[in-house]
């Protein structure tokens, strides 16, 4: 079997995806599927996703809008009006995917639900993606990120040295619901193309939140995690001379390795040090001796001691260093799309290596909404009505 990468294999090539979506979590599935191939039409209200107009924007762009609807094409469309909807559903006739993240009672009132659209004999994989799933005591209460974060324990989770909790600094609940949700709109698809059925992949932030802290909770319901963040010591963040880094051992042979590199020989033979779970019991001993150790040393010489005896570390770096950051020059990790109307725009490549393609710019608000509207068979004539109208925006 010929295991060797092939570089800019598009699997999903052929895969139409209607993108339904706003924000975060729902472009960013569809993104994904756009990355392996999918052709994806964004459809969005005339004045666009709100996603457009959060955080650094310009010219009807932002940085998150940019980054989750690269390379898709952009319908801008009233759904609201009558002849907005039927447009919609011409295009949801032809699509293999459908992604959306409306409240339940608004997209059955705009007759786009999976069960409206399976009576009128379609069968795409219709993923759904909600702050708490579509029924249950909390099905409509609000999910931002922060709020998500807050409720599913994520806070709590990220809680600082003294116990306070703190959002994580990054939309990570939306993001992980993206990234959840294609993969199992993937796996839907290959059902789909093995079967001829559809299916509705149904995916909450709450869950998602959940899953991810899944060992967190078994540990703390189990009173093994209730005071503690970290599994292990050594395992912390120390001051250097000029800068920051992490050191940790996650198990005896690692903190024999820290004991020889710091001259730390009396620590081996520390019966308080014998094990993992008796050297959490005396964490703040070993953070106390150890940072005295990395204080006057700088970045670079610890990086070569720690390396020569095989400690596990890195250095704390803030975004720019990332970026220049010599694996992620060999890795091809980070590119600059011109989008236009913003600028350069730093992309950081997708994660897997096969189907690595250049990256594309976002659409603008109804930038293909003449072609679409012309693949679907209607003529100048109509297309201008719909403009006129305020049905469309181009």
């Amino acid at each position: 079997m010929n295991t060797t990468p092939v570089q800019g294999l598009m699997p999903l090539q052929g895969f139409t995806v209607l993108d339904l979506s706003q924000g975060v979590a729902g472009p960013y599935c569809a993104q994904l599927l756009a990355g392996q191939g999918a052709m994806v039409i964004k459809v969005e209200p005339p004045q666009g996703d709100w996603g457009r107009h959060v955080g650094v924007a310009s010219d009807g762009h932002s940085t998150i809008s940019s980054t989750y609807n690269s390379g898709k094409q952009s319908l801008a469309i009233d759904a609201r009006r009558p002849e907005g909807r039927a447009v919609i559903l011409r295009l949801a006739e032809r699509a293999d995917v459908i992604v959306q993240n409306f409240r339940p009672q608004v997209v059955e009132r705009l007759g786009l639900d999976y069960e409206s659209l399976r009576a009128r004999g379609l069968g795409p994989v219709y993923v759904s993606i909600s702050g708490y799933g579509p029924d249950g005591p909390f099905a409509d209460h609000p999910a931002t990120d922060s709020v998500m974060q807050a409720d599913s324990g994520l806070m709590h989770t990220n809680r600082d040295a003294g116990g306070t909790p703190q959002r994580i600094g990054l939309l990570l609940a939306d993001i992980a619901a993206g990234v959840y949700a294609a993969q199992a709109c993937t796996a839907a698809l290959l059902h789909r193309t093995r079967t001829a059925e559809g299916s509705h992949v149904q995916i909450s932030l709450f869950n998602v939140c959940c899953a991810l802290q899944s060992t967190v909770f078994s540990e703390e319901l189990a009173g093994a995690q209730a005071a503690r963040q970290t599994v292990s010591a050594p395992n912390g963040i120390f001051d250097a001379a000029d800068g920051k880094l992490t050191i940790l051992a996650l198990n005896n042979e690692q903190f024999l390795r820290i004991c020889k590199a710091f001259g730390l020989q009396h620590w081996e033979t520390d019966p308080r040090f014998a094990s993992n779970a008796l050297r959490l019991e005396h964490k703040a001993l070993l953070h106390a001796e150890l940072s005295r150790k990395v204080a006057p040393q700088s970045l670079a010489q610890l990086e070569a001691l720690l390396g020569r005896y095989q400690v596990l570390h890195a250095r704390v770096r803030e975004g720019r260093d990332v970026v220049e950051h010599p694996q992620a020059r060999h890795l091809h990790t980070f590119q600059t799309i011109e989008q236009p109307g913003f600028g350069p725009l730093l992309w950081a490549a997708a994660p897997w290596a096969c189907h690595a393609g250049a990256a594309q710019p976002a659409p603008r608000i109804g930038e293909h909404s003449q072609a679409i509207l012309h693949g679907l068979g209607l003529d100048a004539q109509e297309i201008a009505a719909l403009v006129a109208q305020q049905v469309v925006a181009v």
